[in-house]
């Protein structure tokens, strides 16, 4: 009996040799698990890209994640450097405390990578490890997630909190840095006619070094200043997102791309995608959501010829393993994707829905997957209602020709989307005429006001879910060479009075548009009817409101979209429910554009 005990004391003692301790972490934020394996480097004739593939399965409860993984070279490229190194790695970022378990693949074979069969290949190096996580609850005041839980909004997972976007389009090659590795001009095309010009430097941001913060990341001594710098001052304006390419060869810029060179589609450069991974982690800091853009309409057939075959699964897959993780992703299929006269070789339905499919189904966080559209009307309405009830694609990014159609066109696609069955994420992403977008403050005569008026406030009382700002070619600090985002700083502030006024003062997700309730004047409502309604008035004066459907007393407070501010009173506090009312007129300029906030006091 003491034997028996003994061994099975032995067996215990053993047994708990082999496992080891469980990793410590916490809800909502990173983890990084590094594996070593067989030493080998981006020119390996073996190609650690394609011939190798990690998957670690996380688990906790009737929760599962497969996270794709990834060659990491030495497993600190940013800052050495190297190409060469024997660590794989994996991010992954559990949304809920308490313990998870994890078991690894690793398998090797030619082009296994993408291969369909997660069977394929031979089991090699650290295949079936398994391990354990214990995840501490979030800290207090953690968001979360974004993720597309209404349809027609993003929702932060932790907080609970609806999300709208305000943020920057331009410049598109924002990842076009001179101080990333591996960056450089693949081409020096000439200029095209209505494009910025393609030859401009590299980015350096040297006007936001300035607001880089002492503690803020750098690489390599103080590299990435620039850069960094630049995103602490879009968010310190209230911003919360940025679109930018992250392939761009053929393109307009030719100079993003995850590989290691201007021809290469199936090595990727480590210690570059190490260095972008250090500015989407500060993004995560700062509230920036990533709106990742794969492509642009003159390359959307470089990869595969537009088919979702090796090339493109292997590029989808290593953004999704790299950078899927973060708080804020909104994968975007590609700018101006689908065919136009002015794009001999473009992708067909069948070729968007693959790609769109492949990667909804291969990002284990769901994150939203959405398409910018073409900027004339007839041509965006034709291909966007084909994708119409599509399950894989989460919405729009809208490009308009005119700012006046922005309002008209986000309600359609809210509407046509909803009465589809699958509502979309609409948003405004791009405004034309392409020379012009947003001009710089200095710039005059000068459109912020009508891009105000007709675009920013248009789209979020049509039920929409925000706006990026691009520049136009024509301008100074345009889509390809601006360095310094203060050239719209009157931009972002009303930009973020609109937002903070959404958020403050609607329960905007549970709104709809209801412009009818205003009587065809021109003028923009969104209604949670009975009880908030908002009126937005784009020149100015008053409106009368239909509150027919509803009963009993309702405050009147105006705001200013100008200048933000708190909300104040006009000349009428308060109108009964029952009948259309006149809303009185604002506190001041009564020509200037108002929003109005009419709303069933709190029961006492």
């Amino acid at each position: 009996m003491l034997r028996l005990r003994l061994l099975s004391l032995a067996l215990l003692l053993g047994l708990m040799a082999c496992t080891p301790p469980a990793q410590p972490g916490r809800q909502w934020e990173k983890l990084t698990l590094s594996f070593t394996g067989p030493v080998t480097s981006e020119q390996a004739e073996v190609n650690p890209f394609t011939d190798y593939r990690l998957d670690v399965t996380f688990r906790q409860g009737d929760r599962t994640y497969v996270v794709p993984g990834f060659y990491a070279a030495d497993g600190q490229a940013a800052e050495s450097g190297d190409s060469t190194g024997s660590v794989w790695q994996v991010r992954f970022r559990p949304d809920a405390p308490g313990r998870w378990t994890y078991e690894v693949s690793f398998r090797q074979g030619p082009g296994i990578a993408v291969a369909d069969d997660p069977s394929a290949g031979a089991p090699v190096a650290f295949h079936g490890e398994k391990g354990r996580l214990d995840i501490a609850p979030a800290p207090a005041g953690a968001e979360g997630k974004l993720r597309q839980t209404n349809g027609h909004y993003l929702q932060y997972a932790g907080s609970g909190r609806y999300f709208l976007k305000g943020g920057a389009d331009s410049p598109e090659n924002f990842l076009a840095y001179a101080d990333f590795d591996g960056t450089y001009k693949g081409e020096l095309a000439e200029q095209r006619s209505g494009e910025a010009d393609p030859r401009a430097p590299l980015h350096r941001y040297a006007a936001h070094v300035a607001d880089w913060q002492p503690g803020d990341p750098v690489w390599r001594g103080d590299q990435g200043k620039g850069i960094i710098g630049a995103l602490n001052y879009l968010a310190a304006k209230g911003m919360n997102s940025v679109y930018f390419l992250t392939m761009n060869i053929g393109g307009d810029g030719k100079d993003v791309w995850p590989y290691t060179g201007y021809e290469v589609r199936d090595r990727f450069d480590c210690s570059k995608l190490d260095q972008w991974e250090i500015v989407f982690d500060h993004m995560d800091q700062l509230g920036l959501m990533l709106h990742v853009v794969t492509q642009e309409t003159e390359n959307e057939t470089l990869l595969d010829g537009g088919d979702t075959g090796p090339e493109r699964k292997l590029y989808y897959r290593e953004l999704i393993a790299r950078f899927g993780h973060h708080l804020g992703v909104c994968w975007n299929v590609g700018e101006e994707n689908g065919p136009a006269d002015f794009t001999p070789v473009a992708q067909t339905l069948d070729q968007q829905k693959a790609m769109i499919r492949y990667l909804d189904e291969t990002d284990p966080y769901d994150n939203p997957v959405v398409i910018h559209t073409h900027a004339w009307d007839s041509l965006r309405h034709a291909q966007m209602t084909r994708l119409l009830g599509f399950p894989h694609l989460s919405g729009l990014a809208i490009q308009v020709g005119w700012p006046g159609h922005s309002h008209h066109d986000t309600r359609h696609w809210v509407t046509a989307s909803a009465q589809a069955g699958h509502p979309w994420l609409v948003c405004l992403d791009e405004i034309g005429p392409a020379s012009r977008g947003v001009d710089p403050d200095t710039t005059q005569p000068n459109n912020q006001d009508k891009v105000r008026q007709e675009v920013l406030w248009g789209n979020l009382m049509a039920g929409g879910g925000g706006v990026e700002w691009y520049f136009g070619y024509r301008n100074p600090h345009n889509d390809l060479n601006c360095e310094d985002w203060r050239s719209r700083d009157r931009m972002w502030d009303y930009t973020r009075h609109a937002l903070t006024f959404f958020q403050q003062y609607l329960p905007f997700a549970e709104m709809q548009a209801a412009d009818s309730l205003l009587g065809g004047s021109g003028n923009y409502a969104l209604a949670k009817t009975g009880d908030t309604y908002a009126v937005y008035l784009p020149q100015g004066g008053t409106a009368q409101l239909d509150l027919s459907g509803t009963t009993g007393p309702f405050t009147v407070q105006w705001y200013d979209p100008r200048r933000g501010g708190p909300l104040q009173t006009g000349s009428l506090p308060t109108v009964q429910g029952g009948t259309p009312v006149r809303l009185g007129l604002p506190p001041d300029l009564p020509q200037a554009d108002w929003a109005v906030l009419v709303r069933r006091p709190p029961a006492r």
